[in-house]
C-alpha cells in the first residue's frame, strides 16, 4: 500500500517510495524556508540507517541556505549509516553544487528513479 504524501510545509512534501523516504522541496528555497524545512529533514536523516532522496525538481529558487541543508542531510544520515541522493535538473543549482563541491559528495540524479538505482529492463540486458 502507498502512504500518502505529507505536506509538513508548503516547501516540502514527504513520502515514502521503494524503501526511501523521499522529500521533495519546491517553491523558493531561502533562509526562511530553510528553517521550516531543517526540523523535518532533520527527523528524516536522523535516523538510524535511513535511506533518504531529496528531490529538487519543483525548487524554483535555492540559495546557500538549501546548500548548507542538503550538506548537513548528508552528514546527518552518513553518521548514523544512512545515505541520501539528489535529484536536481535546476541548471543554477547544479552549477552552484558543482562550484562549492557539493556535487562530488552528493551526485546530483535527472530523476528520481535514478537517484533510487532503478533501471529498465533493457538498460540491465544491454549494460547502459
Amino acid at each position: 500500500m502507498r502512504q500518502e504524501p505529507a505536506s509538513p510545509t508548503r516547501h516540502l512534501r514527504v513520502h515514502r517510495h521503494r524503501g526511501h523516504t523521499v522529500l521533495e522541496l519546491r517553491g523558493e528555497i531561502d533562509i526562511a524556508s530553510a528553517a521550516e524545512i531543517a526540523p523535518h529533514l532533520d527527523r528524516e536523516t536522523g535516523r538510524p540507517r535511513a535511506r533518504v532522496v531529496i528531490d529538487l525538481s519543483g525548487i524554483e529558487f535555492f540559495d546557500c541556505s538549501g546548500l548548507r541543508l542538503l550538506y548537513r542531510a548528508r552528514r546527518q544520515a552518513l553518521d548514523r549509516g544512512g545515505q541520501v541522493h539528489l535529484v536536481c535538473t535546476h541548471p543554477l543549482t547544479l552549477r552552484m553544487l558543482r562550484m562549492t563541491g557539493l556535487a562530488r559528495l552528493l551526485p546530483p540524479r535527472s530523476t528520481l528513479q535514478e537517484a533510487l538505482g532503478v533501471t529498465r529492463p533493457a538498460e540491465r540486458r544491454t549494460g547502459r
